[in-house]
């Protein structure tokens, strides 16, 4: 509702309403962020976050100017980046913020916190969760306030993260699991930050970043990236076409304006349509991206149609003179459909675009082709697109009568002659296909059963009525006539079956016929009528079951010509009624149907209200060339004001005629029915069936004007709540006297009565007759629902609109430019949406008693009744809200355990109580239904028949998966009371027409309100009352028991406890022997301990007074991190909180996100235990009744002893997880109830840790570790020495743990110890932190117990984040002397502690705090001198020496100078160790850190480079190479550019060549991913000359692969391919090599490195163009010639060369040869064809 009041946000500006945003965001915290829901205390709708935020988006525009501040008050305390609860902050910033505030008041809005966020997203590379919400934020700012901020700094930024985010394959890369982008955001943020001051950078980088991505568009690379491509070829030109709308055509309103100087110019436009039209023209012959290449095209063309429309007119020609690719054509066909308007509208910019309209269609005409369908469906849509565009006018002679035409539309006009000679060949190609699709007679066998068309048919006979009628109704008078009698002849000449072709050939008829309904009905029906009165002169057809194919034929026709003006009908009333005398009762059924359908399409046309002009301009098109020109019309934007919608409104002779035809053919059939119930004349059951589908046929004809039926209303609620009640209309659009009555009875009343008795009749004396039963339920729809349209058909007709108005839309002017056609058929949607959904809706008897009656044939002995009869039931239903309840009784007595109820009714009834979706009638949202079906569906037991158990298993499953909380109370605030009120005696227009109410009135509407919340609530206590005894109730089948626990568990609600005797239950179903039972009952057993949890004390407190500092002014800085008023949160081993004094004295602070960013304005924590409710009674006189019920359960040691075992069996074998509903259901006990039962629990714990069976042992451990979770969690409010005593018996306990964990319950253990970390204060966890700490690495257990209790060590402190720097700085310490321990699996779990240990070693922004934690800078500087025997030259030793001890024998005289060998091969041996620990923490360190890359780990690539190379350690190489390729991934920040240049410029003069290679590899992939950060000209010549460096290497593997390297950034457009470079490889390739003189001789090494160099370089050239031809490729190919004889490797590369060349240029060697001159076509075919090629 909401969203509809606020769609038109420009007419309500920021004056006229003031929004308060705090109870949006409270009732958002409520619903979405609920404690409860999550324990099913409130369930709620799956869709209401999206409506919730639906609602805010509309309402922030109108926050109060002060709302910001308020807003960062708020939620600036969630903004810990290590903490989930920064998605959140973030999440609500995004969503609150308001960024559509004056100018004047920008101080007030986003300048308090634009530069704060964006070092935010600046510093956070990682495609974190809360990234992607600060990204859409500063997008919708830059959108809404274009010109007001100045992005250029952060441009490079913006296009670094969107050309990331599209994570395209380059080189040697590893995919991760994927970063969280939204690409839509990103284009939107691309185009706002263009323009102004900006923009010709802004342009360059949009330039650039098309040039790199360009080949990923094409056809041949296809991958997972291509869905992302897909979004940008439609978000970038969309988002472009709304801006220029928004600055050129918007209408101007409240919302600040784009300065002048900052909107886009014609050149930023024209530039930016290029880009996109050069991928485009590319992807547009892709498997999948055809469509969306359309949508862009669509948008460019009207931005550009000079530019875009020619690009695909190139391409297209091309493509109709050829059969080989069909592929390409349907591309182009499609792809210049959506360009249709923009071409044909003949702007300044491309007014030769209408020149191209009849070339096309004539070239698009073979395309009809019955054998491709693909090809024959986009030639209609082709040909529909340009017809409902264009009038079918001969303006040929125009030049003859005007003066005033231009060129082009003189030659425009000279090809409009053959507007008819096209439409005259358009039909010969669809009477071929029509031919060719005609299915042989002799398959039909029955032919009262009409086939169903397959899927492939049915589209073709959609587009071919859709084509065809959109032609027709274009064309002239003369046009139109020929076509006409072309359709005439046709039909009249051929007999087609009437199953496919004649289908065809009867929508074209209908087209015909409906366009120009004088000139076709007057050539058509007396035609048609001729003829089968010709057929059906021999009476002995009426009696024949198969007539002749021809009277079928005509008979189809006739029965789609009629579907034309009704006016136009009336001339031909006697003829056709003639026909239908004359076959409406043949025995043919198939004959009959479609006599049938006759006379449905006859009233329909006659009574109904419909368009009958769909032309696309409200002119004459006949009118004299000298009056009007059509030409100037093409394309042309309807006129709302100037529409003249022809509506059809039936005149009274129209009434008459269909009121004669009711009475003649309706009447009649009752009149029979009546005699056939009576006995006076018995009908056959085909007989029966064919009048009741006469009466069928008679009502959905007439049905728009027959009344409703008519009777005693019956209310179907309570009056008291309706101020007013509705007024209710008979007829829609409220034309008198226009109703058709017999005799001034009500038709439908009149046919009800009749088939009341008829259906009484049949089901005495023959059942079974479905068809004839299912008829009358058919009947019955149309009595009660329908008025003309089916919601079906109106739903697919609403689905076409949406699809063509799209299509056809111009989205750079507006709404409002719509073509003249789909305006009209708006009108007629909208009208036809009026009839569907107004009208009379009142309750009668009548209705009642068909309603009752189709609740009988719910029930029905026979499916098909029954399924047919519940489709219309429920209809019912939801036509009359609250009508199920006069029913329900009756339904639910068929679930009764009675004799005489049929298994057919059990089964119908519980399908009537199913109905679709949320009108499942136990799910209904009223508490007296709910009392009586839930209770009636577990007592209906006494059937076990399969089919029954499926249904009542599907029936609990849609209860379970959709039911929502229903309200038992709904307290109104005072103040809304007041706003009512206020609204009430409102005297403002419109008047509220109830007017102000009295206070008896007020006073009454009270006591109904707390009547009816009492009755509510009794009926609550009474549902769960009767489940409860249910569930309890052993004679129950135990499906029906676990429904009821099931019921129950959905009833447990946070504001009304539940009985004893239902708590007791879930208790003693906690031991239940059914697994099923066990989960209900724990899921049930903790929503019960949470609902009915004592509260427990919270006080505020003043964290600066507590740090004793003062508070930070309103001008200070913001200082994320370490500062002194947060200090103390942090855990200190020197100052443990050792004592109870210490303990009631501390402020315990839980949630570790609290204080890191900022404090919240009013600090709320647990007060000390002491002042806590005091829990651990054993006095059972203090309990309330529930508390009782749980003391008795819990210290019942066999109960206990039960339930554990329970929790401690296997479930699913080897898949089994810890259980957090286990675990939370120890923790609500122990919250509850303090230590009292543990006592009852430990020995049990003990048992579980102590299991080392190997059959047992992980269920059993897992199941301690819930245990030892939840009690940790629970404990969290006891008192000290309670608190104490815990960690004195866990202590001993844990450490049994850390020595006894198994492959199978290390992630258990894992989860447990970082569940109890959650959410506390560190310095109350100091038991388990320095427990933990207590030498993880003592050996206990090998190396898997090492790494062990460092992963459990790991999960536990990180989730005490920041508050830990003594527990970090000691665990590095600690870990500092193992870095290079001798197993791998250690060294592996260290380097992931390592990443958690320098997570916080990250500046958020940069005026925050530095941190106490661990920095990474000290420990490189540590580790970086123990690596350095790794660097470089010792790099071939190393690999011997480490991987194998020589076999040769050692001469004694070497032992002195072996034994240094040795301490030198450990030394090594040590290092690499410690290298592979540092790998994996660098690896971990790109996926886990928020900033990825810190300039002091590029110290590292000089040592690893190398170490890709050392083949006999696979680990080694492979950590290497993982490690680099993930380094080179990641971001680099701008600043870090240089240090990057000068790292990889260190690793290029080590010796080893394959640091050489391993650096390529890095800077293929770290530049494209950082392509904007190095675009700066310096840094492009550093990488340039590394580059070619490289190039002239001594080794031929560098050499290679700096060719790749160069050919790549000249293929994104990183380097240039200009003169200058060309020069310098061909300088190099010229340089002489010296002849040999014996073939054993070498040549010059320097000579031939430099040749090489130099034809590598041309070859890089070659390879930059895969599918295009650059200006150089010919003069470069030529140069390659010259080079096929020179010595190896040279040889080798130029035919790679060429090979390549010859491959990827195949495919459009048509086109590509034309940049080639005559004698290099020469020259190059003998290359790629000679025997050279194949040598």
């Amino acid at each position: 509702m909401t969203d509809n009041l606020f769609r038109k946000r420009e007419l309500l500006s920021r004056d006229d309403l003031i929004l308060p945003w705090r109870p949006l965001y409270d009732l958002f915290e409520s619903v979405l962020n609920s404690k409860h829901e999550h324990y099913g205390l409130k369930l709620l709708s799956t869709s209401i976050e999206n409506q919730l935020k639906s609602l805010v988006r509309v309402c922030r525009a109108y926050f109060s100017v002060e709302s910001t501040q308020e807003m960062l008050d708020q939620w600036r305390p969630l903004l810990c980046p290590f903490d989930v609860s920064m998605a959140k902050g973030c999440a609500y910033f995004e969503l609150f913020l308001p960024t559509l505030l004056p100018p004047k008041e920008h101080h007030r809005g986003f300048k308090l916190w634009l530069d704060e966020f964006l070092e935010l997203w600046d510093t956070c590379h990682n495609g974190s969760q809360w990234e992607v919400h600060l990204g859409v934020l500063l997008t919708r700012l830059a959108n809404h306030n274009i010109g007001y901020i100045d992005w250029t700094p952060y441009i490079p930024k913006i296009y670094n993260r969107f050309l990331r985010g599209l994570e395209l394959p380059v080189g040697r890369m590893l995919r991760g699991p994927g970063r969280v982008f939204d690409i839509t955001v990103y284009c939107l943020w691309l185009v706002a930050i263009m323009g102004g001051s900006s923009g010709s950078i802004a342009r360059e980088h949009m330039s650039k970043l098309f040039k790199a991505i360009e080949t990923f568009f094409h056809p041949s690379n296809t991958g997972q990236w291509t869905i992302m491509l897909n979004h940008l070829l439609i978000q970038l030109p969309l988002n472009f076409n709304k801006r220029v709308h928004r600055e050129r055509y918007k209408k101007p309103c409240w919302e600040t304006p784009v300065p002048d100087s900052y909107k886009l110019t014609d050149d930023d436009i024209t530039e930016f349509v290029k880009g996109m039209t050069n991928i485009v023209t590319i992807a547009m012959f892709g498997k999948t991206e055809c469509i969306t290449s359309s949508k862009a095209i669509q948008c460019m063309s009207l931005l550009r149609p000079e530019i875009t429309i020619p690009a695909i007119l190139e391409r297209l020609y091309p493509a109709m003179e050829t059969l080989t690719e069909p592929h390409r054509l349907t591309s182009c066909m499609i792809c210049i459909s959506s360009a249709a308007r923009p071409m044909l509208e003949g702007s300044k910019y491309y007014p030769q675009g209408r020149t191209h309209l009849l070339p096309i269609l004539n070239l698009c005409l073979p395309g009809i082709d019955s054998n491709d369908f693909k090809k024959s469906m986009v030639t209609f849509q082709l040909i529909a697109s340009f017809a409902s565009l264009v009038p079918f006018v001969d303006c040929s002679l125009a030049t003859q009568h005007r003066s005033d035409l231009t060129e082009i539309e003189k030659e425009i006009c000279s090809s409009t002659s053959q507007f008819e000679d096209f439409i005259l060949l358009m039909f010969d190609r669809i009477f071929a296909l029509v031919e060719n699709s005609a299915r042989d007679h002799s398959s039909r066998m029955d032919s009262a059963i009409p086939e169903r068309l397959n899927p492939q048919e049915s589209m073709l006979e959609v587009a071919l009525a859709a084509t065809v009628s959109s032609v027709l109704q274009q064309c002239s008078q003369s046009i139109y006539h020929s076509a006409l009698q072309k359709i005439y002849r046709y039909a009249t000449s051929n007999v087609f079956e009437i199953k496919v072709a004649g289908k065809y050939v009867a929508n074209i008829v209908r087209a015909a016929a409906k366009t120009k309904p004088e000139k076709a009905l007057k050539l058509f029906v007396p035609t048609f009528v001729e003829k089968i009165r010709m057929l059906t002169a021999n009476a002995e057809i009426q009696n024949e079951e198969d007539v002749d194919d021809e009277l079928l034929w005509y008979l189809l026709l006739l029965s789609e010509v009629v579907k034309s003006n009704g006016e136009a009908l009336l001339a031909y009333k006697d003829q056709l009624k003639e026909v239908l005398s004359a076959t409406l009762y043949l025995k043919c059924k198939e004959a009959s149907r479609l006599s049938k359908d006759m006379l449905k399409n006859i009233l329909k046309n006659l009574l109904t209200f419909y368009v009958k002009d769909f032309l696309s301009v409200q002119t004459d098109i006949d009118q004299p060339l000298s009056e009007y020109l059509a030409i100037r019309d093409w394309a042309k934007a309807g006129d709302l004001d100037t529409l003249n919608v022809g509506w059809h409104i039936s005149s009274q002779q129209e009434i008459a005629f269909g009121r004669e035809l009711l009475e003649i053919y309706l009447k009649d059939q009752l009149t029979s029915l009546q005699r056939h119930i009576d006995g006076e004349k018995t009908l056959t059951r085909d007989e029966l069936f064919a009048r009741l589908n006469i009466i069928v046929a008679c009502l959905e004809g007439s049905a728009f004007k027959l009344p409703q039926l008519q009777g005693e209303q019956i209310n179907l609620i309570d009056r008291d709540f309706c101020l007013s009640p509705k007024p209710q209309h008979a007829h829609v659009c409220d034309f008198p006297n226009q109703g058709i009555s017999f005799d001034g009875q009500n038709v439908r009343n009149m046919v009800a009565t009749v088939l009341q008795r008829l259906l009484e009749h049949v089901l005495q004396t023959s059942e079974d007759d479905i068809k004839s039963l299912k008829q009358i339920i058919q009947i019955y729809n149309n009595l009660i629902s329908f008025r003309g349209l089916a919601k079906d058909e109106f739903t697919r007709k609403w689905k076409n609109f949406q699809a063509v108005k799209k299509s056809m839309a111009n989205t750079l002017v507006g709404k409002n430019k719509h073509i003249r056609a789909l305006l009209i058929d708006r009108a007629q949607i909208q009208h036809e949406n009026r009839t569907l959904y107004s009208g009379n809706k009142v309750f009668t008897d009548i209705h009642k008693k068909m309603l009752d009656d189709l609740l009988k044939l719910s029930v029905s002995t026979y499916r098909g009744v029954r399924q047919t009869a519940q489709a219309v039931l429920q209809i019912s239903f939801s036509a009359f809200t609250y009508s199920y309840k006069l029913f329900l009784p009756d339904i639910l007595k068929f679930l009764k355990n009675d004799p005489d109820t049929s298994h057919y009714q059990f089964k119908g009834s519980l399908y009537v109580l199913s109905g679709q979706l949320k009108n499942c009638l136990a799910l209904k949202a009223d508490w007296w239904t709910l009392s009586e079906v839930w209770p009636a569906l577990c007592e209906a037991s006494h059937s076990e028949k399969p089919s029954i158990m499926k249904a009542m298993d599907g029936l609990a499953d849609r209860v379970h998966a959709i039911y929502e909380t229903l309200e038992i109370t709904v307290n109104v605030s005072e103040s809304s009371k007041k706003l009512a009120e206020k609204f009430l005696e409102s005297t403002t227009e419109p008047k509220v027409s109830a007017g102000p109410l009295t206070v008896a009135e007020l006073e009454n509407a009270v006591k109904i309100e707390t009547k009816r919340q009492e009755n509510n609530l009794s009926l609550y206590h009474h549902l769960v009352e009767r489940l409860t005894k249910l569930a309890g109730d052993k004679d129950l089948y135990w499906k029906f028991r676990e429904m009821s626990l099931e019921f129950i568990g959905l009833q447990i609600r946070q504001d009304v406890k539940l009985p004893v005797n239902t708590i007791n239950l879930f208790l003693k179903s906690l031991i239940h022997d059914t697994l099923a039972v066990r989960k209900l009952a724990l899921s049930a057993v903790t929503a019960i301990l949470k609902q009915q949890r004592r509260p427990f004390k919270k006080i505020t407190v003043d964290p600066y007074k507590i740090a004793n500092v003062a508070p930070p002014g309103e001008e200070m800085p913001l200082l994320p991190g370490n500062r002194a008023d947060n200090d103390w949160v942090l855990y200190d081993s020197d100052n443990r909180i050792d004592s109870e004094e210490k303990w009631n004295a501390a402020t315990f602070v839980e949630k570790t996100h609290w204080g890191f960013y900022s404090w919240p304005k009013k600090l709320e924590v647990y007060a000390a235990s002491v002042d806590q409710p005091s829990l651990g009674h054993h006095n059972t006189e203090i309990y309330e009744d529930y508390e009782k019920q749980f003391y008795e359960h819990f210290t019942n040691e066999e109960y206990v002893k039960k339930l554990i075992d329970f929790l401690s069996l296997e479930e699913h074998k080897g898949h089994d997880r810890f259980q957090s509903k286990n675990y939370m259901l120890f923790k609500a006990l122990f919250k509850n109830f303090g230590d009292t039962f543990l006592s009852v629990i430990k020995p049990h714990v003990e048992r579980l840790v102590d299991d080392t069976s190997h059959e047992t042992h992980d269920s059993s451990q897992r199941c301690a570790a819930e245990i030892i979770a939840g009690l940790i969690r629970g404990a969290k409010l006891w008192t000290y020495q309670k608190y104490t005593a815990m960690w004195e018996w866990l202590v001993p306990v844990i450490r049994k743990v850390t020595c006894s964990m198994t492959v199978e319950t290390i992630a258990d253990w894992g989860v447990c110890f970082s569940t109890a970390s959650e959410s506390q204060d560190p310095r109350k966890m100091y038991p388990m932190l320095e427990l933990l700490l207590d030498s993880p690495l003592n050996g206990q257990g090998g190396s898997f117990g090492d790494s062990s209790r460092l992963f459990i060590l790991q999960g536990a402190f990180s989730q005490q984040e920041w508050r830990i720097p003594d527990v970090l700085h000691r665990l590095l310490q600690y870990l500092q002397p193992h870095l290079s321990h001798s197993y791998k699996n250690v060294r592996d779990r260290i380097g992931s502690v390592l990443t958690s240990i320098f997570l916080y070693d990250y500046k958020v922004i940069k005026s925050g705090s530095p941190f106490k934690c661990p920095s990474r800078s000290p420990f490189i500087d540590l580790i970086l001198p123990q690596l350095e025997i790794l660097r470089d030259a010792k790099l071939a030793d190393i690999s011997t020496q480490t991987n194998g001890a020589s076999n040769k024998d050692v001469s004694m005289e070497d032992n002195a100078e072996r034994e240094g060998e040795d301490e030198e091969e450990e030394s090594h041996k040590t290092a690499i160790k410690l290298c592979k620990t540092v790998m994996k923490w660098l690896q971990t360190n790109c996926a886990r850190m928020h900033f990825v890359l810190p300039s002091n780990l590029f110290k590292l690539i000089p040592i690893i480079a190398p170490l890709t190379s050392i083949t006999k350690d696979i680990d080694l190489t492979r950590d290497a190479r993982v490690t680099l390729v993930v380094m080179s991934q990641a971001y680099i920040d701008p600043q870090v550019v240089p240090l990057v240049i000068s790292t990889i410029k260190e690793v290029v003069e080590l010796s080893s060549w394959h640091a050489r290679t391993s650096i390529l590899n890095y800077i293929q992939v770290m530049v494209f991913y950082n392509l904007f950060s190095f675009q700066p000209d310096e840094y492009k010549e550093e990488i340039k000359d590394i580059v070619l460096h490289l190039l002239c290497d001594d080794q031929l593997e560098v050499r290679e692969l700096a060719a790749q390297t160069l050919s790549g950034f000249l293929h994104c457009g990183y380097l240039e391919m200009n003169q200058k470079l060309l020069n310098h490889f061909e300088m190099l390739s010229s340089t002489k090599i010296k002849k040999r003189k014996r073939l054993t001789d070498a040549f010059n090494p320097a000579s031939l490195l430099k040749r090489h160099a130099g034809v590598l370089g041309l070859s890089a050239f070659v390879q930059a163009s895969p599918y295009d031809v650059s200006e150089f490729m010919p003069r470069i190919l030529m140069d390659l010639s010259y080079h096929l004889e020179d010595p190896q490797p040279i040889q080798m590369t130029v035919k790679k060369t060429l090979s390549d060349f010859r491959r990827t240029h195949h495919d459009n060697w048509q086109d590509h040869k034309q940049k080639f001159t005559d004698d290099q076509l020469v020259v190059l075919t003998d290359l790629l064809v000679s025997p050279n090629y194949y040598a």
